[in-house]
C-alpha cells in the first residue's frame, strides 16, 4: 500500500498539518506515504513541491483567468502530476485542499484515470462556484451564479460562479473519487452537493494524544510566565486578525466581562498578529505569536482554564481538538463542525452564531465554577481519546485505502 497526499503545504495551515499528521500516523502504521504539495515547510524527503510552469501560468492567470474570476485553472503543469515518481508509485491518491492557488482542478480525472482516488475536504470550497464558506448563501445547492460574496476567500474579479460550478460538476462526474468528510456539518452539506453520488466517508481528522496531553498547570504556567492565581482565557489562530476567525467578536466579549473578573484574568493567545488584539482587550496578555512546536502548544492549553474560539466558520478546528486532548474546556459559536468538539454542558459552552453577549456569559460561566470546569476537563479528555485518536484516523483510512486498491 503507497499512499500520495496532495495538499497545498504540510506544515502550515489547519487543513496541511491534518494532512501531514495523517501522512506521519501512516507511515508509523509500516504504510508507505507520500505527499506533493504546493509549499513545503518540512525537511522530509516524503514530502516534495507540486512542479509548477511558472512564466506561461502567470500569463494564463493575469491575462485571461484571473480577469474572467476563474481560479487557478491557469495551473497547467497539474496535468504533469503522472511524471512524479511519487505519483507513479501510489497505490492510492489523496486529495485534500486543492485551492490556495497550487493545483488545478481541471486535472482531477486525468489523475484518477488509472488511480482511484480519497478526496478529503477541509472546506466547502469543492463544491461551490468559488468559496471556501458560503456565509448565508446556498445557491451551491442549485449551481451558483448571481453571487452574494465575490470578496470572500478565494475572492473574484467577475462572476462566473455558475461557469466554475459547472466545471466542478463535469470533473466530478468523470473522476474516481469517494469523498471523506471530517465533520457531521461537512457530511451533511455533502449529501445535498455535486458531490452526492459519491461515495461518501466521516472520518475525523486524528490527533496525538500522548503529545496533546493534560500537563502539570503550575509548571506550565511557569514556562510561560503566568502567575497561579489567575484565570486565564486562551485564543489562538494561523492569522489572529483573520476576519473569519472572529477576533474582533472575542474583542466585544471580552469587553463585556465584569471589571473583577478583567483583574483576575490573563489571555493568553497564540497565532500572528496577536499583539494587535492584545493592545485592545484591557486584560493582562501573554502572546506567545504563531507557534509551529507541538510540545510548547500542549503546554499553553494545559496553563489555560479555558479556550475561547469565537470562529465564524469552519470544520472541524483543530485548535478545538488540541484543547480536548489537553482536558482544556471551550467557549465557541454554534457554526459549522464546531459542535461536533465543543458540547454543551459535557466539553464547553456554545453560543449562538456571533452573539457576543451569549459567549461573554459563556465565559463568565465556566471561569467562575471551578467544579464545572473540572469535570468538563475529565470528559474532554474522554472524548479525545476514545473519538478522535490518530490511531482511530489510521485505522478508518486504512479500511478504506484497501477497498479501493482491490
Amino acid at each position: 500500500m503507497n499512499i500520495l497526499h496532495i495538499n497545498q503545504s504540510d506544515l502550515v495551515g489547519g487543513a496541511a498539518i491534518a494532512s501531514y499528521r495523517l501522512h506521519n500516523a501512516l507511515i508509523e502504521a509500516g504504510v508507505q506515504s507520500t505527499l506533493l504539495v504546493g509549499k513545503k515547510h518540512s525537511n522530509s524527503h516524503l514530502v516534495d513541491t507540486v512542479y509548477r510552469r511558472t512564466l506561461i501560468e502567470k500569463i494564463l492567470r493575469k491575462g485571461l483567468f484571473k480577469p474572467l474570476g476563474l481560479n487557478y485553472i491557469d495551473l497547467i503543469a497539474s496535468f504533469d502530476i503522472p511524471q512524479h515518481l511519487f505519483y507513479q508509485q501510489a497505490s492510492v491518491l489523496n486529495f485534500h485542499n486543492l485551492h490556495t492557488g497550487y493545483f488545478n482542478y481541471l486535472a482531477v480525472s486525468a489523475l484518477t484515470r488509472h488511480k482511484p482516488a480519497v478526496f478529503t475536504l477541509h472546506d466547502m470550497w469543492s463544491f461551490t462556484g468559488h468559496c471556501a464558506y458560503s456565509l448565508d448563501c446556498d445557491r451551491w445547492k442549485y449551481g451558483c451564479g448571481k453571487c452574494p460574496h465575490p470578496n470572500i476567500y478565494p475572492e473574484i474579479r467577475m462572476d462566473n460562479t455558475r461557469v466554475e460550478w459547472k466545471l466542478k460538476q463535469w470533473i466530478y462526474q468523470h473522476a474516481d473519487l469517494t469523498i471523506v468528510t471530517p465533520s457531521t456539518w461537512l457530511t451533511d452539506l455533502v449529501k445535498q452537493s455535486m458531490l452526492k453520488h459519491l461515495p461518501l466517508h466521516h472520518i475525523p481528522n486524528g490527533i496525538d494524544i500522548h503529545l496533546y496531553q493534560p500537563l502539570d498547570r503550575s509548571n506550565c504556567r511557569l514556562q510561560l510566565g503566568i502567575p497561579d492565581n489567575k484565570k486565564v482565557l486562551m485564543f489562538g489562530a494561523e492569522i489572529i486578525t483573520d476576519a473569519r476567525k472572529g477576533s474582533d467578536l472575542l474583542h466585544q466579549a471580552l469587553q463585556r466581562l465584569p471589571d473583577s473578573l478583567k483583574r483576575d484574568t490573563v489571555l493568553l493567545t497564540l497565532g500572528k498578529g496577536s499583539e494587535t488584539l492584545a493592545e485592545a482587550v484591557g486584560i493582562a496578555t501573554v502572546n506567545l505569536g504563531y507557534v509551529s512546536d507541538e510540545q510548547r502548544k500542549a503546554v499553553a492549553y494545559s496553563a489555560a482554564d479555558l479556550f475561547v474560539f469565537p470562529t465564524r466558520n469552519d470544520n472541524l478546528p483543530l485548535m478545538l481538538q488540541e484543547s480536548m486532548a489537553c482536558g482544556t474546556p471551550m467557549v465557541s459559536f454554534r457554526v459549522g463542525g464546531v459542535p461536533d468538539l465543543v458540547r454543551p454542558g459535557i466539553t464547553g459552552y456554545l453560543a449562538q452564531p456571533e452573539d457576543v453577549n451569549d459567549m461573554t456569559d459563556g465565559i463568565v460561566q465556566l471561569l467562575e465554577d471551578d467544579q464545572l470546569r473540572k469535570t468538563m476537563s475529565s470528559y474532554c479528555r474522554e472524548i479525545a481519546v476514545e473519538e478522535y485518536s490518530l490511531a482511530l484516523q489510521v485505522s478508518r483510512y486504512m479500511q478504506l485505502y484497501e477497498k479501493l486498491a482491490q
